[in-house]
């Protein structure tokens, strides 16, 4: 797949025109300061298009990114940043479960990203079943590759595929390790 036209459309958070339409959704979705927004910017190989910070939890809605002209890219609301305190963490999580649950949204794929150097958490766990439940098909990103050594990667990508029950791709949002790999599997899922 190659990727010609990116641009931002809305945030959303909650019911909205948007979903209506019948264009694919493909969501990213994952602990806060996974790399969800440096993920979206590699694949569509632009370093501003999705604004990322170093400050966990500062997605608060459901962005939509049109996509050749044709898809979305959906980026989700980082789950589990504890200091955004019980209430918003509990706000979060049911945007994002909403979202993916109510049959409003066209979500034909997801792609659950991890941080390979921390590993899976309960939230990661707790997603993948989710996504199992709800039939919507999901490929595994364990992304910050290039922060590992060999060794670690191999440990760790074995450690991210037991812990979820599903194969993952590594990838590197900054050295764009991976990308390929990942826009094949969004290509598959979208035809």
């Amino acid at each position: 797949m190659n990727i010609t036209s990116a641009e931002f459309v809305k945030g959303i958070i909650g019911t909205d025109p948007i979903l209506k339409e019948k264009l694919h959704n493909v969501a990213f979705v994952g602990r806060s300061n996974v790399g969800k927004s440096s993920v979206i910017n590699s694949l569509v190989m632009r370093k501003d298009l999705v604004k990322s910070s170093s400050m966990p939890g500062k997605t608060r809605e459901i962005n939509f990114f049109f996509i050749n002209k044709k898809f979305y890219f959906v980026d989700l609301p980082g789950y589990g940043f504890a200091r955004m305190g019980a209430k918003g963490a509990e706000k979060i999580r049911k945007l994002i479960l909403w979202y993916l649950g109510s049959g409003e949204a066209h979500v034909n794929f997801v792609v659950l990203i991890v941080d390979s150097v921390v590993k899976p958490m309960a939230y990661d766990r707790e997603m993948a079943d989710i996504l199992r439940a709800e039939n919507i098909p999901f490929v595994v990103v364990a992304n910050k590759m290039d922060r590992l050594n060999q060794t670690e990667r191999s440990h760790n990508m074995k450690a991210i595929e037991s812990q979820l029950g599903a194969s993952a791709l590594p990838y590197s949002a900054r050295t764009h390790s991976g990308r390929e790999e990942l826009l094949k599997e969004i290509a598959r899922a979208i035809k």
